[in-house]
């Protein structure tokens, strides 16, 4: 797995009212089309070159000069399987070279699950196991992530994702971290 970066998110406390997808209380999922990444952030280019930062410090320091408030934000760390899904075929996923990439691992994480990722252009990617719905027709977890990332390749490879955006499509692991004191 390769270290993506951190992210701050406002997870809403119920799921969406037109998600219908049993066993899901909310979603954690990558994108912001379901749950809040408090701002684009890629404007002021303070992210690295996974789109994400390095540190959970890079993320305080962007919100307080962009004077965001992420009181009560969850904070997310995330790992990408080591190839990207572009029709049947697996390319390597690699960095922004122009974006100088140097992620922090945290000391401590919790796995929530794992999410299948659109990535077309950079921040601007979606979750289509929330964003199109399709946590209807696959099993995943009370937060709408895979429970594995065994689940989340033979999804992908048994094409449950062929009505959604273009890919390519990216798995990442989703990990809750506690944010420093």
């Amino acid at each position: 797995m390769i270290s993506l970066g951190y992210m701050a998110k406002r997870i809403p406390k119920e799921r969406p009212d037109g998600l219908q997808a049993p066993g899901v209380v909310d979603v954690y999922s990558v994108s912001d089309c379901v749950n809040d990444t408090l701002a684009d952030y890629s404007n002021g280019w303070e992210h690295n070159g996974f789109w994400m930062f390095d540190s959970p410090v890079a993320i305080q320091t962007a919100a307080v000069a962009n004077e965001i408030d992420i009181q009560g934000a969850m904070l997310f760390f995330y790992e990408a399987y080591e190839s990207e899904f572009d029709g049947h075929d697996r390319l390597p996923i690699l960095p922004e070279a122009s974006f100088e990439t140097q992620v922090l691992v945290p000391p401590t994480k919790h796995l929530q699950g794992f999410d299948v990722v659109t990535f077309c252009d950079g921040p601007n990617s979606h979750s289509p196991l929330s964003c199109n719905g399709i946590a209807a027709d696959v099993k995943t977890n009370q937060h709408c992530l895979f429970a594995s990332l065994d689940e989340a390749v033979a999804a992908l490879e048994s094409d449950a994702f062929d009505q959604c955006e273009a890919g390519p499509y990216r798995i990442y692991a989703v990990y809750s971290v506690p944010w420093p004191e």
